[in-house]
């Protein structure tokens, strides 16, 4: 008599416990709300007839889960992922797999993201290059090792070389007399060590649609710096430079006179050694002269006091000319491209990219010299102002880690000090067929069960996977106005099959009373 108002009283009761647990996680990120489901009951007759029958009372069908978007609120922690659309992060727990949508990450002692409950995300790591290794994914532990170097190997330079420019009178090409070519191009390359160079290119035009094409290291021409650093492979130049430094750190130490004894034979070492390359390079009687008078045992740069070394480079290096080498020609055909054709057609016969050997000086320790294969991609001969339309080059210094982004790919990029950056790895993601099977297994997470199938792992803004929105959380999807509605709601069906069960009882009472 009484069953239908008590399984009311306990389906009421089970619909205000799910409104309770959706307002008291409100403001819990990536949580989603649930609904009670209700279905009504009847007992069975043994003929099967039961369409006269009142029922007696409501069952809980099922508690569904609210799998809908939620919003998105900034917030300043890079770290912090925002799911916008489907799917779920890939999480593991002492070995077992959950799903979740709540972002909120950090960096663990072992530079592994996890999360508060210390889940750790999952996905595909870079290798040292950044290229990202697909296959299982792994636990997400960033490699914030430094950027290691990598040498230039390859460079362009483009610009437009106006064809209205005057040809060049002043001869021979000198880098430091603008009156010997029309324009000058820069671009930062890096030897094997990662140490930054200044290669320049120079374009003198020799004839209608015609450019030689010279190129300076750090300033100074490359045959002239050729020429310098002779000297880091010369045996006397090594040994007196070695002399010098045991003089140096002797113990007890030498007098300044003994030492500058040594700095002069490290001079006159140096010298010889450029002086014999000089003259191989093809220098002038001049040429060799004014390197002879800078290291003069009598006058030159080894009778300074207190002289280093690297003192003395420089100043043997200030002294160095020799005729310069220009590393190629470019040819235009009429429309104002770069003519192969017309390179063809040269003595010696020319073609692009160009190979220019850079030497290093000072010596920084990296291999010498530096080969670079020099294009001119986009390099045009129009009537329009000489203009520099931007080099690039590849390689880069040494870079200390500094900080990531994530990209709506899930792909976590490290910025490096050397203004560079590489994939440090990428969030892999789960999807399911039916997203209302998933166990919920509490800390915002669910696992996978029979109902729901197995899941689909794929990566951020592909196929079923919602992109990411790094720096921002998914807030919870609870409508907080609309459960205070439906908390009234279920209040009201509570009193109401409390007052059937209190109108029973009267009823009973009355017959009661009948004898």
């Amino acid at each position: 008599m009484f069953q239908q108002g008590l399984s009311g009283l306990n389906g009421a009761s089970k619909s205000l416990d799910v409104i309770g647990n959706n307002i008291a996680n409100a403001s819990t990120v990536g949580f989603k709300g649930s609904t009670t489901e209700f279905a009504d009951l009847y007992a069975n007759s043994l003929n099967g007839a039961f369409g006269n029958d009142a029922g007696i009372g409501v069952q809980v069908a099922k508690i569904a889960q609210q799998f809908t978007q939620g919003g998105l609120e900034t917030t300043n922690n890079p770290l912090d992922v925002a799911i916008n659309g489907g799917g779920f992060f890939r999480q593991v727990v002492n070995g077992a797999v959950e799903y979740s949508r709540n972002g909120q990450f950090h960096e663990d002692n072992t530079h592994t993201l996890v999360n508060a409950q210390g889940a750790q995300l999952t996905g595909y790591l870079a290798d040292k290059n950044g290229i990202l290794q697909y296959g299982a994914p792994v636990p997400l532990t960033l490699d914030k090792s430094d950027l290691t170097p990598v040498a230039t190997t390859t460079a362009n330079f483009h610009l437009n070389l106006s064809s209205t420019e005057a040809v060049i009178s002043k001869a021979p090409f000198n880098p430091n007399d603008p009156a010997t070519f029309n324009t000058r191009s820069n671009v930062q390359v890096y030897d094997t060590l990662g140490t930054s160079h200044q290669m320049t290119t120079y374009y003198v035009k020799t004839a209608a649609n015609t450019w030689d094409v010279y190129a300076s290291a750090d300033n100074k021409e490359i045959v002239s710096a050729g020429v310098t650093a002779a000297i880091i492979s010369d045996p006397a130049t090594i040994q007196a430079r070695a002399d010098y430094q045991t003089a140096v750190t002797a113990v007890p130490p030498n007098p300044q006179s003994v030492i500058d004894g040594f700095a002069a034979a490290y001079a006159q070492a140096a010298g010889t050694a450029m002086l014999t390359a000089e003259t191989n390079a093809g220098a002038t009687q001049p040429q060799l002269d004014a390197l002879t008078a800078a290291f003069d045992p009598n006058t030159g740069v080894g009778t300074i006091a207190g002289i280093t070394p690297d003192q003395i480079d420089a100043k043997l290096a200030d002294a160095v000319t020799v005729p310069p080498v220009r590393v190629g020609t470019l040819v235009f055909d009429k429309n104002g491209a770069v003519s192969a054709a017309g390179m063809a057609l040269l003595t010696p016969p020319q073609s692009v990219p160009f190979s220019v050997a850079l030497p290093i000086f000072p010596d920084t320790g990296a291999t010498q010299p530096m080969t670079i294969l020099t294009s001119f991609n986009g390099t045009t001969q129009y009537g329009s102002k000489t203009n520099d339309q931007g080099p690039s080059a590849d390689g880069n210094s040494a870079g200390a880690w500094q900080s990531y982004q994530i990209d709506q790919n899930g792909v976590i990029l490290g910025q490096y000090s050397n203004g560079k950056s590489r994939p440090m790895g990428q969030i892999a993601m789960a999807n399911f067929a039916s997203v209302d099977g998933l166990t919920p297994l509490g800390n915002n997470a669910w696992a996978e069960s029979s109902s729901s199938g197995q899941p689909t792992i794929g990566v951020p803004n592909a196929g079923s996977m919602g992109k990411l929105i790094s720096g921002q959380v998914e807030n919870s999807n609870v409508d907080l106005t609309s459960e205070l509605v439906n908390m009234i709601t279920a209040q009201r069906v509570y009193q109401a099959n409390a007052q059937t069960i209190k109108t029973e009882d009267s009823i009973l009472q009355t017959l009661v009373n009948l004898r």
